[in-house]
C-alpha cells in the first residue's frame, strides 16, 4: 500500500485542523497515512513514504515557522528528492508569499509539488476542511 507522511507545525491549531482534514482525504483515497508534529518527525518519515505533505503557518514577515524551516533544511542536507509533495498552511495577513516561496523551494529541491500548495485564511470552516480533504485525495491519487 502506498504511504503518505504528513508533517506539520501549528501555532494556533489552524494548521493542525488542516493536517487532520488532509489526512482524512488521503485515507479516503486508499493510502496509509502517518501524521506527526514536526518536533516528533524524523527524516526517515520522509524517506520511507511515497509522498510527503508539509504544513506550516505563515509566521513573521510571511515565512515558514522556524520548526519547519529547520526540518526542510535537514531534508535538503540529506538530499531527499524525487517524491510527490504537498504544502499547506494557514495565515492571518499577507498574500500567501510564504507558501509561494515554500512551493518554489520544494520544486527546486526536486519534489513534485501538487498544485501550488494549499492556504487557508485563519481557522478552517467546513468548506475549507473540504478543500483540505480534496488536497489529500489529489496527493494520494498520485502515489497509488
Amino acid at each position: 500500500m502506498a504511504t503518505v507522511s504528513i508533517i506539520y507545525w501549528s501555532g494556533t491549531g489552524n494548521t493542525e485542523i488542516m493536517a487532520e482534514a488532509i489526512k482524512e482525504g488521503a485515507e479516503s483515497a486508499g493510502v496509509s497515512v502517518s501524521i506527526k508534529l514536526v518536533d516528533n518527525a524524523s527524516i526517515d518519515d520522509v524517506k520511507d513514504a511515497n509522498a510527503v505533505i508539509l504544513g506550516s503557518p505563515s509566521t513573521g514577515a510571511e515565512v515558514l515557522a522556524d520548526e519547519m524551516e529547520d526540518f526542510v533544511s535537514q531534508m535538503e542536507k540529506e538530499g531527499i528528492k524525487n517524491k510527490i509533495a504537498g504544502a499547506f498552511g494557514s495565515y492571518d495577513w499577507g498574500d500567501g508569499q510564504w507558501m509561494m516561496d515554500f512551493v518554489e523551494r520544494l520544486k527546486k529541491d526536486g519534489f513534485g509539488v501538487v498544485e501550488d500548495g494549499l492556504t487557508i485564511h485563519l481557522t478552517p470552516g467546513d468548506e475549507e476542511k473540504e478543500q483540505c480533504r480534496e488536497y489529500g485525495k489529489q496527493i494520494a491519487e498520485k502515489v497509488k
